[in-house]
């Protein structure tokens, strides 16, 4: 779908305008039609990234801006939601975080280079997602015979317009509608003639520029601090009691703010308003709670920090609890774990690290370890960032000193960039 628009480009921006950009979340809609030309629902784009930047990480964070950020309501209102989706985000637990009744997940065809193994393979992911409730969308690739098994799982199927000549939709709309019982989405309808047409042929849903130009859709985000998210992570993976979570949530309104929006979105599903921040712990569980934090924090663009540097800092955190959790007693292997996540704070806040550290209670040894670069934590630091920047001699060094071997240390960091990973597409 081309979802190019006309704004213009602005002048350059001040810092204060820098700041208000960095907390906006800009998303893109375009409307699919029923036949009636009356809104069956909208596909969703997300404009607060670079069009080939459409990763696992960013399918979440659109879900996540469009159903908390940006208010569902004001966005979609009651539609039905579209979503492109990569095969990586299809099987992230950041799913579980919304209802499935108004979302439907816009699957792509494999790589040309795909096998049929590859194909039957993706059917338990698609089995699994249809049993939580969940619609599937597929495009005309769906009609090639290697993606027969596929068939039976979809929802809608998108014709592209501008992709086959118009004499040859009857043949489409007829292979479709004989083995499937998904409902034909027309998609790109540029002129009178091609929906007149399709309409001809029994198709009841369109989308195209013929009907509307995708609109962007700019909300204002309110943040919280990315200590104080850090902060809700550790207490959840302490598996802090619901009294200490809420004193958190208590300490900081746009924490809350942001919590209480999220679990009452219409996305998230409930039928009643949650108001308690204690009623809002309790409803999400451990589990969901913690990956709604970790999206907040990689999503986070504080004075326009990217969302890698959140993402890297989540990897440090992993890994120097790896590393730690042979050498250390498991209470320091936490205080490990947020010296790792803290240890790109001033990057994150732009300010010096004893600066950044002033808003957040935190033990000695890992204040020692972020600001003065010594203590029990300091080598296990030394030994993280060694890790990432490709120089050997400084690596074997930091290795030698806490006497861990080659394989030890590549373990532990391949393990800290697979759990990172997994956690940006479970909720990030």
């Amino acid at each position: 779908m081309d979802t190019s628009d006309t704004n213009a480009s602005s002048p350059a921006a001040s810092p204060a305008t820098d700041r208000d950009e960095a907390n906006m979340a800009s998303i893109a809609r375009q409307a699919i039609v029923d036949e009636k030309r009356d809104v069956y629902g909208y596909e969703l784009f997300d404009r607060s990234v670079a069009h080939n930047a459409h990763t696992a990480a960013s399918d979440a964070a659109l879900l996540f801006n469009a159903l908390s950020y940006a208010g569902a309501e004001a966005l979609v209102g009651k539609k039905t939601v579209f979503i492109n989706c990569t095969h990586d985000s299809l099987s992230g637990g950041h799913l579980e975080l919304i209802h499935p009744d108004r979302v439907v997940l816009e699957v792509p065809a494999l790589p040309a280079e795909a096998t049929q193994e590859n194909i039957e393979a993706c059917l338990s992911t698609f089995a699994a997602l249809r049993q939580r409730g969940f619609r599937l969308a597929f495009d005309q690739n769906l009609l090639r015979r290697n993606y027969a098994s596929w068939l039976p799982m979809a929802s809608f199927v998108k014709l592209d317009m501008q992709s086959f000549a118009i004499e040859h939709a009857e043949k489409l709309v007829k292979f479709a509608q004989t083995y499937t019982r998904a409902q034909i989405v027309a998609e790109k309808v540029e002129t009178a003639e091609q929906f007149e047409h399709m309409l001809g042929l029994g198709v009841k849903l369109f989308q195209g520029y013929w009907f509307a130009q995708p609109q962007l859709v700019q909300a204002r985000t309110i943040r919280p601090t990315q200590t104080t998210i850090i902060q809700l992570i550790n207490l959840v993976r302490q598996q802090a009691s619901t009294e200490e979570i809420e004193e958190l949530l208590k300490k900081d309104p746009t924490l809350s703010f942001n919590l209480l929006r999220f679990i009452n979105s219409s996305g998230f599903g409930l039928s009643c308003e949650i108001t308690s921040f204690r009623h809002a712990v309790m409803i999400l569980g451990l589990k969901k709670l913690f990956r709604w934090a970790a999206l907040l924090l990689t999503t986070s663009r504080a004075g326009g920090t990217p969302p890698a540097v959140g993402q890297t800092a989540v990897v440090r955190g992993r890994l120097m609890e790896l590393l730690t959790a042979e050498l250390l007693p498991p209470e320091e292997c936490d205080h490990a774990f947020v010296v790792g996540v803290f240890s790109l704070l001033d990057v994150m806040l732009s300010q010096p690290m004893a600066k950044a550290l002033e808003s957040v209670a935190l033990p000695q040894s890992v204040v020692d370890a972020l600001v003065h670069n010594q203590g029990v934590f300091a080598p296990f630091l030394d030994l993280t960032r060694a890790c990432e920047s490709g120089d050997e001699a400084a690596f074997a060094r930091a290795a030698n000193a806490l006497q861990l071997s080659n394989h030890q240390v590549n373990w532990a960091h391949l393990q800290a960039l697979s759990w990172a990973d997994n956690l940006a597409s479970e909720v990030i």
